[in-house]
């Protein structure tokens, strides 16, 4: 039936004379008793389905929807005790069970009393410590925005620094935060020193001081063998900052992979050797985006990368004198680059 209208009238409705079809609900019915009425018995501890009259099992594999109430005491009557959640392995020999309580009672001071008594019902203050120091891990690694996986090395590392007294004296803070750039390092998201100082507070010294310790005691040089999976800590590259800055400015993907391409020939020819890892990031992408016609500010690229415009504007002119060494033909010949583009003097822009 075609329809020439969009909305076509429905056809009349006939009048359906009463009909008569057998029962189609499914019922489970032993095949041996052939009771109408049969008594089947769920049987939860073996997870059978078995008739109460001749004990055939029905069924296999039977769910348990019932509450996850269990009861290990020795006493008959129901022990309502939770089983709880998943145990964490950093967490071993550490009660894990613990109870939050709130502040908020009303001013009845009732609140006060009992997280009193629940301080006094932990084991030891090296375990206090401890989880005072991995709830920090998770709120820092929250507020920065980085996944579980470096907030688990993180921690990881932290207990094992813990256990070897590597950094006995040294505040808390900064023991956390050279365990963030460390995991951060370890999971390929790399975060500056100036980063991780302007998060957690800590100074660039202290800082420098935990890593150091850390890296000498577990031998996290640059190559070796970071954690048990094998992953090299390597050290920080330019080209490691380049998408995530490019992201910020809001730069498209070819000028991350064009400025990736002229940080690598820089390397290779020497050109700016010497220079941190984040001004040479900076640098090279106020280069790239002259080079292809997507001007961006000093100023701008300086708001990101946290350098200033003068450190920016020098990286350039190192660029600027080598040009023609860093600047493939092809980019030219296809129209993507343009050596005209490039400002000649930096001095005053």
């Amino acid at each position: 039936m075609s329809y020439s209208q969009p909305f076509p009238l429905a056809a009349p409705v006939k009048p359906q004379q009463a009909t008569y079809a057998p029962d189609l609900a499914v019922r489970l019915i032993c095949p041996d008793c052939r009771d109408p009425n049969p008594n089947i018995i769920e049987e939860f501890g073996s997870g059978d389905l078995v008739c109460g009259s001749c004990g055939l099992v029905l069924g296999d594999r039977v769910v348990d929807t019932r509450s996850e109430w269990r009861t290990f005491a020795n006493d008959e009557g129901d022990d309502p005790s939770r089983v709880g959640a998943a145990s964490d392995p950093l967490m071993d020999g550490i009660e894990q069970l613990d109870t939050m309580i709130s502040f908020r009672d009303g001013g009845s001071g009732v609140a006060r009393e009992l997280q009193r008594a629940a301080s006094r019902s932990q084991s030891s203050r090296s375990e206090r410590n401890l989880l005072t120091a991995f709830r920090e891990i998770s709120n820092t690694c929250d507020q920065f925005s980085l996944p579980k996986t470096i907030s688990d090395i993180a921690k990881q590392l932290y207990k094992r620094s813990d256990e070897e007294k590597l950094l006995r004296g040294k505040p808390s803070e900064a023991v956390v935060a050279a365990c963030i750039f460390i995991a951060c390092r370890q999971a390929h998201v790399p975060r500056t020193f100036r980063e991780i100082c302007n998060l957690t507070h800590v100074s660039k010294k202290v800082l420098g001081q935990c890593y150091k310790a850390l890296e000498q005691a577990f031998n996290l040089t640059p190559g070796a063998s970071a954690h048990a999976s094998n992953i090299p800590a390597t050290s920080t590259g330019p080209e490691d900052l380049l998408i995530r800055y490019c992201n910020h400015l809001d730069l498209p993907p070819n000028v991350q992979a064009i400025c990736r391409d002229i940080v690598i020939a820089a390397r290779e020819q020497g050109i700016a050797d010497g220079r941190s890892p984040v001004s040479i990031a900076g640098g090279a992408i106020y280069f790239t985006c002259h080079l292809l016609g997507k001007p961006k500010t000093a100023r701008d690229i300086s708001a990101v990368a946290g350098v200033s415009e003068g450190t920016i504007k020098l990286v350039y002119r190192l660029y600027f004198a080598e040009k023609e060494k860093l600047v493939k033909e092809e980019w030219i010949k296809e129209g993507k680059a343009n050596l005209d583009r490039l400002p000649v003097d930096q001095t005053t822009k």
